[in-house]
């Protein structure tokens, strides 16, 4: 059987339909990019191929500027490599890598667009969980020893100032060492995170600790490219807050203070402007019992900042209008 016999005849083992199948021959690297979007050009998904589309052809713009080298292409795969490798059940090092990078960020900002006088989004981080105690107004997030005592109030509301009443607030922080409950071995139940509703004015408050800056885990590739790249591994200390309300945009944000040193180079990029927040120190012992705090000796960081949710449909407004700007860029 000559070799062209026997490849139809496996093709027909295949099940291959040729008639839909584009026929090149010619590849050169002026052709190629054409050529895979040919290939590509069965998928029924329009919104796939779309995305295919571009992200071939911006890769493979990439790879002709930079005239990239053989040897540079297998480094990226092997730094590829190594990020899945270093993933696991408790660990994502590829949504470190799209962190880093500002992908996330872009990510959330393009999808999350607000009004302006709604209280804008950041990234969710990666160590949200779904455990969280249920707390009453004023009671703790953090049990005690976990850092410098912080009081957190504030009202959750409309865009027209009106107060939103039982909306859940999830909020969680790392420790006084920078560490998130979630990253200890021994952890048995949550801890610097809690869960509570907004009362009938919209208020809410609680104790929590004061959050510190802390590195992302240097242990891994997204941290030795941060290294060759001459950056530091750093996020500036915040708290998580995420705010759901029937019929409202859900929130989910983080608020960062005025003076952390890292507050200008995020290594995530999660900050924004109008999250900066200023906070005070209270040193008054009958305040700090008041406020139910055990050691009344101690002075707390009080902090006071409100929540603005836009209705859904005002968030899709927003959304459509950042579409269309963004269009008229390109």
């Amino acid at each position: 059987m000559d070799p062209g016999e026997a490849a139809r005849l496996a093709a027909k083992v295949h099940g291959t339909d040729f008639s839909k199948v584009p026929q090149f021959l010619d590849i050169s690297p002026e052709a190629i990019t054409a050529q895979v979007h040919a290939v590509n050009s069965n998928c029924k998904d329009d919104r796939t191929k779309f995305i295919f589309e571009r992200l071939i052809t911006h890769l493979h713009d990439f790879v002709r500027e930079t005239s990239l080298t053989t040897d540079e292409w297998m480094t990226a795969i092997n730094f590829l490599t190594a990020v899945g490798h270093k993933s696991s059940d408790l660990r994502s090092e590829m949504i470190l890598l799209s962190d880093t990078l500002g992908v996330s960020s872009l990510v959330e900002m393009l999808n999350n667009a607000k009004p302006p006088n709604a209280t804008v989004g950041t990234v969710l981080g990666p160590f949200f969980t779904n455990d969280a105690h249920h707390l009453q107004t004023g009671e703790s997030i953090a049990s005690e020893g976990k850092g410098h005592y912080m009081y957190v109030e504030g009202k959750i509301l409309t865009t027209k100032g009106e107060p939103i009443p039982g909306a859940t607030i999830d909020t969680w922080e790392s420790d006084g060492d920078g560490i998130y409950d979630n990253q200890y071995e021994n952890r048995t139940e949550p801890d610097c995170r809690g869960q509570l509703k907004s009362e009938k004015d919209g208020s809410f408050a609680y104790r929590a600790v004061v959050p510190v800056p802390y590195g992302i885990p240097n242990d891994g590739p997204v941290a030795s490219m941060l290294g060759h790249l001459g950056r530091h591994i750093y996020r500036p200390g915040h708290l998580h807050v995420r705010v759901e309300a029937p019929g409202y945009e859900t929130l989910i944000t983080a608020l960062y203070f005025e003076g952390d040193p890292y507050v200008t180079s995020d290594a995530v990029f999660g900050v924004r402007n109008s999250l900066i927040i200023k906070s005070t120190v209270v040193e008054d012992p009958e305040v700090t019992k008041a406020r139910g705090f055990l050691n009344t000796s101690k002075p707390h960081t009080y902090l006071k900042h409100d929540f603005i949710l836009p209705t859904v449909q005002e968030a899709e407004e927003a959304k459509k209008a950042l579409k269309l700007k963004l269009k008229s860029h390109l």
